[in-house]
């Protein structure tokens, strides 16, 4: 069919307008310092299924969708849906766990949120999200406001134009289904909690305003700090950094593009496990101002060791799911962060991965706050699609969101790539990318990536990954005694590694229903899991190579892998702490291992 020329220009344009809605604003830095009003609470749902509420009976986009929260004018109007008639969650969390009829729900659901709003006059409002787990189309209005791929990050856009100051409607359609070409993929071990899982705000800025800002010390330095002022609005804008305790205040000037390149010297008192400083920070033009705590530290890799301001750390850590602590569910409070992260310090842990997707925001800055490094990852997990343009393209924007939004907290020491991916030319080349994208976006931190091993003929574990010429930081994942072998033959396990790089042992394990006691020899019972660790921990100290572990994992956690009732029920059992809080004895016995490490670098 020939459209007329009119019709064709009509549809062109609105393909472009529609685009640029798609696309979110560069993310606003740290937001909760700033002029916010929160929409968390109970949000109207509908649960959809088939999408109707987006397509017609021909598979086609609606011009009145649900997004439209219509409402019946007369009796004879035909609306079949009602947000105000429907079911309610509550914002931040999943819906898995909330209402039953959801427990295994993968699929599309819609969220509205109602509320009035007056903002200062000339001043701008952004919509802000935590993360939405996966896909979201955001609508204020009536109107697309934009859209994002991406579970675990957070992102914001502009909707000073749309705002009313009575009866306005947001309404997202989120939509959490598994796709191969996504990251993560399909197949993972972790459950895919649906929904609004992080805070929703609306925040108010100055027209021109500090967007972002990147303050840490300079590659190689302990008293220089090197980093960047991004403001909104005309260039030439002068930006005053401050320290107050250190009586520091110095003046900078943007460029036209509105970036101040930043460098300060000081003696600085510098952040550690043993004494987690942080600077009250301002940033100020002559328009706006934002505070922030931040800590000034150095990390490097020197050989087979890491060293923090200089001297060797040994990273006593453990692995984490964003799993409440008192689940089931996603941990989404400040509150959770806090335990998790003091049951972490009870361990004796310095260090924790964040696995395998970057945490709230909220949880690093409480890790921050108690003295404890930060391994922070993306979901590139098992088997992504690393021949596909695409999946490449959505791993790098999620690496760069996750750098974006925690580039100014001094305990992540890692960022990592990937996980437990099998090696082939395209991954390897998917991955070194990601790897070198890092350091164009932040090479303050090191690289690195959980990778497998493999055994020889004279019955070394090999770690010669060709990936590890690309990272700075190698990681070992390992189950002896749990996926093979007998938990006393993990003591005698010999070790090479082909790379002059730290290695730390990312993952190792087993799993025990808390409560469960019998034999050391029976599966599932606490026993077994405190010989797992205890020969585990017999073999790590001869490595004399290792600069850290995070065993798997802090908590059981949901994964719709784990299929036997009786003792799983939907859980991996490999937590040092049961769902309910409740400590088992290999938690103690990690404990102990932790607390005869006699200091930094010394085993």
């Amino acid at each position: 069919m020939n459209l007329p020329k009119t019709l064709s220009i009509f549809f062109f344009l609105t393909l472009i307008i529609s685009s640029q809605a798609q696309e979110a604003d560069p993310l606003i830095q740290n937001v909760t310092a700033r002029n916010i009003t929160t929409l968390n609470g109970l949000w109207q749902i509908i649960v959809d299924p088939l999408e109707n509420g987006y397509y017609n009976h021909r598979y086609q986009p609606k011009e009145n969708g649900f997004f439209m929260n219509q409402k019946m004018q007369s009796p004879s109007d035909l609306i079949e849906y009602d947000f105000d008639e429907g079911y309610q969650l509550a914002v931040p969390g999943d819906w898995n766990t909330q209402m039953e009829k959801l427990y295994y729900y993968e699929g599309n659901l819609w969220y509205k949120k109602s509320f009035d709003y007056t903002r200062q006059a000339a001043n701008r409002v952004f919509l802000y999200f935590g993360a939405v787990n996966y896909e979201v189309k955001v609508y204020l209005n009536g109107k697309k406001i934009g859209e994002h791929v991406g579970g675990y990050t957070s992102f914001n856009f502009e909707i000073t134009d749309e705002l009313r100051e009575k009866d306005n409607f947001l309404v997202l359609k989120v939509d959490n289904t598994r796709r191969r070409e996504a990251v993560p993929t399909v197949n993972t071990d972790w459950w895919n909690y649906g929904g609004i899982t992080r805070s929703v705000h609306l925040v108010e800025t100055p027209q021109s305003f500090i967007r972002d800002y990147f303050l840490q010390l300079k590659k190689g330095s302990k008293n220089e700090i090197a980093g960047w002022v991004q403001a909104e609005g005309a260039g030439g804008q002068n930006v005053t950094v401050s320290i107050p305790s250190l009586k520091i205040n110095r003046e900078f000037r943007t460029d036209q593009n509105g970036r101040a390149e930043v460098n300060i010297k000081g003696k600085f008192e510098l952040w550690s496990p043993m004494n987690p400083k942080l600077y009250e920070v301002k940033i100020s033009t002559g328009t706006d101002g934002i505070t922030d705590q931040i800590g000034f530290r150095s990390i490097e890799a020197d050989g087979h060791k890491i060293l923090l301001n200089g001297e060797p750390v040994f990273l006593k850590g453990v692995s984490v799911h964003e799993e409440a602590p008192f689940g089931p569910g996603r941990a989404t409070s400040k509150a959770e962060c806090e335990t998790l992260v003091k049951w972490a310090k009870e361990l004796g842990c310095n260090f924790i991965r964040l696995a395998h997707y970057p945490h709230s925001e909220e949880m690093v800055k409480a890790a921050e706050r108690h003295g404890v490094m930060v391994w922070s990852e993306i979901p590139v997990y098992w088997t992504v699609l690393f021949d596909n343009p695409a999946t490449y393209a959505n791993a790098e924007n999620q690496l760069e969101e996750m750098i974006t939004r925690d580039k100014n907290r001094s305990n992540i020491i890692l960022w990592s790539v990937a996980n437990e991916t099998p090696v082939s030319d395209a991954r390897l080349d998917f991955l070194s990318r990601l790897a070198k994208k890092v350091k164009t976006l932040d090479n303050t931190r090191l690289t690195t990536a959980a990778l497998d091993t493999h055994s020889s003929e004279d019955g070394y574990n090999i770690i010669d990954d060709p990936l590890g010429e690309h990272i700075d930081v190698i990681g070992i994942n390992q189950y002896c005694g749990w996926y093979w072998g007998k938990p006393s033959e993990c003591a005698s396990l010999k070790w090479k590694i082909n790379f002059n790089k730290p290695l730390i042992i990312s993952e190792f394990g087993g799993g025990a229903l808390q409560g469960h006691h019998g034999a050391p020899n029976e599966r599932w019972t606490e026993e077994y899991q405190d010989d797992v660790y205890k020969y585990n921990l017999e073999m790590l100290k001869k490595i004399d190579f290792l600069a850290g572990t995070t065993p798997w994992i802090l908590t059981d956690f949901l994964s719709p892998r784990r299929n036997l009732n009786r003792i799983q029920k939907d859980y991996n059992r490999k937590g040092l702490v049961s769902e309910n809080g409740v400590k088992k004895k290999a938690f103690f016995t990690l404990r102990d291992f932790y607390q005869q490490l006699d200091g930094p670098g010394k085993r």
